[in-house]
């Protein structure tokens, strides 16, 4: 069987990170959709970079756009290019979301990087894209900064499905959670349905193993040969660790009377996204966060190499419940080697941030300049 497929069985759906406008033409996510049941697509400032400005795949959608309004800003252009795309692919998942009861079939679009640290800003334009993408099936991306945790309030309470993304610390995923539920309280007194508001949680894998394994190499370089096999053996272990623990928060807080109470009118659980799951270390292997993190009520979105090798020779067990004792010991001892799992989290937090900022003004910048070149002037940066 396709281990894309077998996942599902174990409760697992799994989502594609990526999305360009030559896999909707050629029929490409059709036939992911058919034969791998793949059940959503994640977008990102970095992805629509990659699409937008490595390709001609926009062209003439960027010409048309002008056509119509010359004096149009890079940032209004994107936008306009982007919600094409994330529509032909809300369509495409369409009957997904319809089969599961607005479970699935979803399709991701994130608020502007740059707004990750404004509340009201990140709100106001989280509301004016699912308008204007108008699917139901749509899922509003927003930052797990401190100050996009009451914007998933507002969302939610909205009605608007939301996925709460770079989100690396388990604490953070706790509020993350409390956001949540709070948004459906007050969606439920508000007489909202709740049955079909869904969200999911972003959780970040490999950058995690990334930093620490970084880190414990500088500490390795004047450590003594006995506290050097420590430090060794402790690499490529706090990803995974992180969320196991991660999913035991899950299964403890959408446990509670509280929840229930929601469950009861119709509510969903805000399930654990697994994100960043393409590996980073060639010596590790190539679908390890995949392989260790498959459980119920999950989802994993996978980057394209990832999602080919695990196709290929994925295993499918159900793994994410097991070792949660050792994921404790590994995480307690990350402590007793002198790593702040704390800081290692803030810091990729920041670094995300950062990221996707930068991604998304080399974005706006490459549309400006094919804008230039298509309307031969100069163009009032916005």
């Amino acid at each position: 069987m396709n281990p894309l497929v077998d996942l599902q069985n174990y409760g697992q759906s799994p989502w594609y990170d990526n999305i360009q406008r030559a896999m909707l033409r050629s029929g490409e996510l059709e036939r992911m959709i058919r034969e791998d049941g793949l059940k959503g697509v994640t977008s990102n400032p970095t992805i629509f970079e990659k699409a937008i400005n490595g390709s001609n795949d926009y062209d003439d959608a960027l010409a048309h756009l002008l056509a119509q309004n010359p004096a149009q800003s890079s940032r209004d252009l994107f936008y306009s290019l982007a919600i094409e795309d994330i529509q032909q692919a809300a369509d495409l998942l369409r009957p997904v979301y319809d089969k599961t009861g607005g479970c699935d079939g979803m399709i991701s679009l994130e608020v502007s990087p740059d707004l990750a640290h404004d509340t009201a800003s990140s709100v106001a334009e989280a509301r004016r894209l699912a308008a204007r993408v108008n699917r139901p099936n749509l899922m509003i991306k927003v930052p797990a900064t401190r100050e996009g945790l009451p914007a998933v309030t507002a969302l939610i309470t909205d009605g608007i499905n939301v996925n709460v993304t770079l989100l690396f610390s388990v604490l953070r995923y706790e509020e993350v959670i409390e956001a949540y539920i709070s948004g459906l309280e007050q969606a439920l007194q508000n007489g909202k349905p709740l049955n079909r508001i869904a969200s999911v949680a972003s959780f970040f894998v490999s950058r995690v193993d990334a930093l620490v394994d970084k880190l414990l190499d500088e500490k390795i370089k004047t450590a003594t040969p006995e506290q050097q096999a420590l430090l060794k053996e402790a690499q490529g272990k706090a990803a995974i660790a992180n969320a196991k623990i991660a999913y035991q928060s899950y299964e403890r807080l959408f446990a509670t009377p509280r929840f229930a109470k929601l469950r009861e009118a119709g509510a969903h659980a805000q399930r654990l996204l697994w994100a960043s799951t393409g590996v980073k270390n060639p010596n590790y292997s190539d679908v390890m966060y995949i392989d260790t993190l498959i459980g119920p009520d999950t989802v994993n979105t996978i980057p394209p190499a990832t999602y080919k090798a695990f196709k290929e020779h994925g295993k499918t067990a159900s793994t994410l419940q097991e070792g949660v004792a050792d994921a404790h010991v590994s995480i307690t001892l990350l402590t007793k080697l002198g790593i702040d799992m704390d800081a290692v989290t803030q810091q990729l937090e920041d670094e995300g941030v950062e990221s996707f900022i930068s991604s998304f003004k080399t974005l706006l910048d490459a549309i400006e300049t094919k804008a230039a070149a298509m309307t031969g002037q100069s163009r009032a940066m916005a």
